[in-house]
């Protein structure tokens, strides 16, 4: 009996210190993520004594992106070993309950600490550097060959002194157009953010693969187009920061193209600046036309309310189409 109760209690310092029990219904991540106590001012201490920074990645269950992110991205090796090499990755649930200890040493649950960051999409991934500021932050779903280049960024190997969008022009190669693609709903300037209609601003660059993607297959589907016409349209562009329309991208701190930022009564109430597929696209657009915003905060519990409500009519949905 002694001897059991010895083993017992060495079993029992065995153990890992620093590993809280997982949220419920967390994604599955790669097992060389961290176990971690999610005190984050000292994962950032600790982290830079090893020459890295911390990886914040909040997910959650049911999410195509983040399950792409899991088993497309890091199921690659030079992505997963690069990732390894220079970020200490930390795991949070957007609906956990665990307790959080913020950087700035307030203490809340994943869900609240979700809540404080506007995690508006999964994943969302905060690159925090040796000080516990965010170097990047990525809201939504890059494919690898971007992904690996934000990666670059955010870890500090490239694009020093350069803003993430110029950094990633020059980064990426891969064919685009070479012209910005019209549309007949686009409104003509100036312009206005009070109207009859909510207002919604398209910024987008030439040579943008995600800006032709968003053309060729979201804006071409029925229900998208449908919920278009109750939207003002504008669309602007971030090539000459010099323009007029180019003061907006400023004064909006737009770093990503395509974005979609959305305004109501003139006032911001929500933006897209994510890889969004065709059916979070119209979620998107519904969520601030039927003015769904005012009363739900969280567009992740909209869209999954949405998509129970389109499943009990019988309709087939498909979050990644």
């Amino acid at each position: 009996m002694r001897l059991l109760a010895l083993l017992a209690a060495l079993a029992a310092f065995a153990l890992p210190a620093r590993a809280q029990v997982a949220s419920p219904h967390a994604i599955e991540i790669p097992e060389w993520f961290t176990e971690s106590l999610l005190e984050l001012r000292d994962d950032v201490r600790e982290a830079a004594a090893q020459g890295k920074r911390v990886m914040l990645y909040f997910g959650q269950d049911g999410c195509p992106y983040c399950t792409a992110l899991m088993r497309t991205n890091f199921s690659q090796r030079p992505i997963a070993d690069k990732t390894r090499r220079h970020f200490v990755a930390i795991a949070l649930n957007l609906w956990g309950d665990r307790e959080v200890a913020w950087i700035d040493g307030r203490r809340m649950s994943e869900k609240a600490l979700g809540r404080e960051l506007r995690v508006q999409f999964t994943p969302t991934l905060l690159f925090l550097d040796e000080k516990g500021a965010v170097a990047l932050r990525l809201n939504g779903y890059l494919p690898p060959h971007r992904f690996e280049a934000a990666l670059d960024y955010a870890a500090g190997l490239a694009g020093k002194g350069m803003r993430y969008d110029e950094y990633i022009k020059t980064a990426i190669k891969e064919a685009a157009s070479a012209t910005l693609h019209d549309e007949t709903f686009f409104a003509a300037p100036p312009v206005v953010l009070r109207g009859a209609k909510p207002v919604a601003l398209l910024f987008e660059t030439p040579y943008c693969a995600g800006c032709d993607e968003l053309h060729r297959e979201g804006l071409r589907r029925p229900e998208v187009r449908k919920l278009l016409e109750r939207f003002k349209v504008h669309r602007l562009t971030l090539e000459d920061r010099r323009t007029p329309t180019a003061t907006w991208a400023r004064e909006l701190r737009v770093a990503y193209t395509p974005t979609l930022v959305f305004f109501d009564r003139g006032k911001e109430v929500f933006r897209i600046d994510a890889y969004l597929r065709p059916f979070h696209l119209a979620s998107a657009l519904d969520y601030v036309a039927s003015g769904a915003y005012r009363k739900e905060p969280s567009f992740q519990r909209y869209l999954q309310a949405r998509a129970e409500r389109l499943r009990a009519r019988g309709k087939k949905v498909d979050l990644w189409n």
